[in-house]
């Protein structure tokens, strides 16, 4: 979402950081943005709307992936990392636990540019 506040580019950005690599994106997180959109008003609606938007363009593909039983979606979003060893996300307590799991992180930087936590291998 953040990325629609501050004008950049996500996709391209991580097309460039990660040429060889699929966007995906899973449907429990649409699942999340849509109730963020439907129960928010203002700023927070408006992004999550570009967030879906985005999230739904080429060249990022959806997955499905249901949540398993008490499983929350920043759960399901670790464990679906733990194959590729890469998350893309700005929730500070999802990227503390990722890299707790070796799990390398692309975010935003000084709502500029992507940066990595961790190491890639391109």
């Amino acid at each position: 979402m953040m990325s629609a506040q501050f004008h950049i580019d996500v996709v391209s950005e991580l097309e460039k950081i990660l040429p060889s690599c699929k966007l995906l994106v899973p449907t429990a997180v649409l699942k999340e943005l849509s109730r963020i959109k439907n129960r928010t008003k203002g700023k927070n609606k408006i992004a999550a709307s570009i967030a879906i938007k985005i999230a739904t363009s080429s060249p990022i593909q959806v997955l499905e992936m249901e949540l398993r039983k008490g499983e929350s979606v920043d759960d399901s979003l670790l464990r679906l990392s733990e194959k590729s060893q890469l998350l893309c996300t700005n929730d500070r307590e999802l990227r503390i636990k990722a890299r707790e799991k070796d799990i390398n992180v692309i975010f935003l930087r000084q709502r500029r540019y992507l940066d990595v936590d961790g190491h890639l291998n391109p």
